[in-house]
């Protein structure tokens, strides 16, 4: 009699495990979860791809600071920033492409406006 009770129970805590294993790995299969777990891994990457870079720029610092040191140029601060990206100010004020000779003043050429 107890040794059938045993089994029973076993049996019995044997599936309850496995249902639950099985219910926990078909929740990790929904498309929401997936979505949320490449999410997460997406993230990771971009830190670890943003310490890298600034792992770069400061081996870039240093080497720029030690290649000045012995060609016994003024050292630069270690921490300047980069320059400005430049915006169409360089390129010119000018409002119209100049560099067709029918180009009109006040709008740009374009040969297949028309069309």
């Amino acid at each position: 009699m107890f040794r059938r009770t045993f089994w029973f129970t076993a049996g019995a805590a044997a599936g309850v495990w496995a249902t639950t294993k099985v219910n926990r790995k078909l929740r990790q299969l929904t498309p929401e979860s997936l979505a949320a777990q490449a999410a997460n891994k997406a993230i990771e990457t971009g830190h670890r791809l943003k310490d890298f870079a600034l792992d770069v720029r400061a081996g870039m610092v240093q080497r720029e600071a030690e290649l000045g040191e012995a060609l016994g140029l003024e050292a630069a601060p270690a921490d300047r920033e980069l320059p400005a990206q430049r915006g169409r100010a360089a390129l010119g004020n000018t409002p119209y492409n100049t560099t067709h000779p029918h180009a009109h003043p006040t709008r740009s050429y374009n040969r297949n406006e028309d069309h």
